[in-house]
């Protein structure tokens, strides 16, 4: 973990309350896809956990939606620095992946699943990924994955858009070896029941410090509590003991 002042350099809108904020600083401390940076803003007490997006020379790609009065201030700031801890939470494991692993973001769990494809097709993987939102005018960042090289599928709970369902409607189409997923815990819960295979889940949940030290976000595995922020947010699909 570092701590460091970060200057803004893009904060643009990709929605209605999705905004995309590049930040140039220290990147050394983010070192897997999946981690975290944790914002501190003025005026407010605690500190903001993010995803990463991306990460690229000393520049740092976040996206956020805005859902409270720390998102709505940060989608105000067009200038200026802020104080970030990167490089926390344990991130994503690569060495699983097989050859065509599959790539599932919901919503905000959307970003990290980007430096996730981006390093797993630079390792030659046939990566493929779904994304699923609730609507078209939610949708975000399917032309950027392809860019990337990625074989891009979007689900629209409505159907205004791509395929109509969940991303798991999409899912039973896919001939993959392994998967990964971000995105809110119904989805993650049915990601669950529907993989064939081994995977990885990153977790959403209200962070307190973002390092460890407070056990506000601890869940519950087969080996016991964990933190989120700390031994997550990714886990093991064996390793999960879902809540009733």
């Amino acid at each position: 973990m570092k701590q460091g002042f970060f200057e803004i350099t893009e904060n643009v809108p990709l929605t209605e309350n999705v905004y995309k904020m590049v930040l140039r600083g220290d990147v050394s401390a983010i070192t897997a896809p999946g981690q975290f940076v944790n914002i501190q803003l003025d005026g407010l007490y605690l500190r903001r956990p993010i995803s990463v997006c991306d990460v690229s020379g000393d520049c740092l790609t976040i996206i956020y939606k805005v859902v409270g009065k720390g998102t709505a201030k940060l989608s105000q700031m067009q200038r200026g620095s802020l104080d970030l801890l990167t490089g926390l939470g344990n991130g994503y494991d690569l060495s699983c992946a097989g050859d065509r692993p599959v790539l599932l973001g919901g919503g905000v769990g959307v970003p990290p699943m980007y430096l996730l494809a981006k390093r797993l097709l630079a390792e030659g993987k046939q990566v493929q990924v779904i994304l699923g939102f609730n609507t078209q005018k939610e949708v975000f960042y399917e032309k950027e994955f392809r860019e990337l090289g990625a074989q891009v599928t979007v689900t629209t709970v409505d159907g205004s858009y791509g395929t109509q369902g969940f991303v798991t409607d999409a899912l039973k189409d896919m001939d993959y070896t392994y998967f990964y997923t971000c995105g809110p815990e119904p989805m993650l819960k049915a990601v669950y029941r529907a993989s064939q295979t081994s995977g990885q889940m990153s977790f959403e949940k209200r962070m307190g410090c973002g390092f460890g030290a407070c056990m506000g976000c601890s869940c519950k595995t087969i080996t016991g509590y964990k933190r989120i922020c700390k031994e997550g947010p990714v886990m093991r699909k064996e390793e999960i003991l879902w809540e009733s």
